[in-house]
């Protein structure tokens, strides 16, 4: 892509109105444009970013027995009052013209138990699980913190359809080992912990996955021993120890949480009679399980953590691009080798962005710093002289000289390295 012709451009000024680093730095970056508190547009860097999250999400999924389908967000009011749940807080409701009501989702549990209720009957259907990535709808108060919490916002939810408890426990243990996959994926799994939580009407505990950041909503104590953490919200209710080993030295943190999973049981398929025939004939409740992690907001919480006082670092798993190519100077010889080189990166499939501008080195590198590419690669007279480029690491401080001849194999290399 070459930079000129890319829709969104970065901006010396911080939006007023944003406190924290993700939105400034998203809006800076040209990733993203806010239409209105808490509802934001994704520009074309801002949604490379996000697809490629939500690839890894998919990936992850999918090899845990995932199947992927979308959901309906104008939702029926019927099945919102079969569960009790029609007049919650968060929930947006639209009115037509001729009287009739209906919500914009905010979860999706009344939409895939009756649908799961059509195609399973028996047993021998079970266990299965269905997932989707789609666009969530909340009446949040007070959005804030960017894309951290947004009343529009990207949701990845998969729910788990078992005929027994020990097999939703199963699938419940591999899906936390899913999620932190994912987390590992995309860079930010040193700094989340599997929380103890709130389990509300399904049972007496659920499980977060909190991630440290100084722009996180939530408090967590971490138990440094097994590695876990409490949320605040039922520290009391543990005697303020650790659930697992009894540790009651624990390290107060601020945490966002970016993702959660609950044994929901019965509490659904229940409200919506949706049971399953067993070896006998024997009719017995559905027992099932929810899963959910926002894309969006984990592409905000990767910017609070890996950035510096110029701008993004993005994890080469999600970056926009791989390599930022930027050719400096106006000489008619260097414009055609970057050329060359820009043509021969695309040849090789190699993502990249050209900065074909013309504008100042300072400028450039400013904007190069600010987007966060992993590897940025200068062209220039100086370079030219020795047949090299001039490789920087977006991490790194310093740079080095590779002959242009080698290039490709450096940024293969590199790439691949974890």
């Amino acid at each position: 892509m070459k930079q000129s012709k890319l829709f969104g451009k970065t901006t010396k000024e911080i939006p007023k109105d944003e406190t924290s680093i993700n939105a400034q730095y998203l809006i800076r970056g040209g990733f993203i444009d806010k239409s209105m508190a808490g509802v934001y547009t994704y520009l074309p860097l801002g949604k490379r970013v996000l697809s490629k999250i939500e690839n890894i999400i998919r990936e992850e999924m999918d090899a845990i027995g995932g199947q992927e389908i979308l959901m309906p967000a104008l939702q029926k009011k019927e099945d919102w009052l079969i569960t009790g749940r029609w007049d919650i807080d968060v929930m947006m409701k639209v009115k037509t013209y001729f009287d009739k009501e209906y919500g914009l989702g905010w979860t999706h549990e009344e939409v895939v138990t009756p649908l799961a209720k059509k195609y399973a009957r028996s047993y021998k259907d079970f266990p299965f699980s269905l997932y989707q990535i789609q666009t969530k709808f909340r009446s949040e108060k007070r959005a804030k913190s960017g894309i951290l919490r947004g009343r529009e916002f990207s949701m990845k939810d998969l729910y788990s359809f078992h005929t027994n408890e020990e097999d939703l426990n199963q699938f419940y243990e591999q899906s936390k080992k899913a999620y932190f996959k994912i987390f590992d994926r995309v860079g930010i799994k040193d700094k989340t912990y599997l929380t103890f939580a709130a389990g509300g009407d399904f049972s007496k505990y659920s499980h977060e996955f909190q991630t440290l950041t100084s722009a996180g909503e939530d408090i967590i104590y971490i138990c440094n021993k097994c590695k876990i953490a409490i949320n605040q919200e039922i520290i009391a209710d543990l005697k303020n120890c650790c659930p697992e080993c009894g540790n009651k030295n624990l390290n107060k943190k601020k945490a966002i949480e970016t993702g959660n999973i609950f044994k929901l049981r019965r509490r659904f398929s229940e409200a919506f009679n949706f049971k399953f025939s067993d070896e006998n004939g024997k009719e017995n409740v559905v027992m099932m399980g929810c899963y959910g992690m926002g894309p969006s907001r984990l592409m905000g919480t990767i910017v609070e953590l890996l950035n510096d006082e110029k701008g993004i670092i993005w994890p080469k798993s999600v970056a926009p691009y791989q390599v930022h190519l930027v050719y400096l100077g106006d000489d008619k010889v260097v414009l055609k080798e970057a050329e060359k080189i820009y043509e021969s990166l695309q040849k090789e499939k190699i993502e990249v962005l050209y900065d074909d501008r013309n504008e100042s080195a300072g400028v450039k590198f400013k904007d190069s710093d600010l987007i966060g590419v992993p590897l940025r690669i200068v062209v220039s007279n100086k370079t030219l002289k020795n047949d090299s480029v001039e490789i920087k690491k977006r991490n790194d401080t310093g740079f080095e000289m590779i002959m242009t001849s080698e290039l490709v194999d450096y940024i293969r290399e590199y790439l691949d390295a974890k």
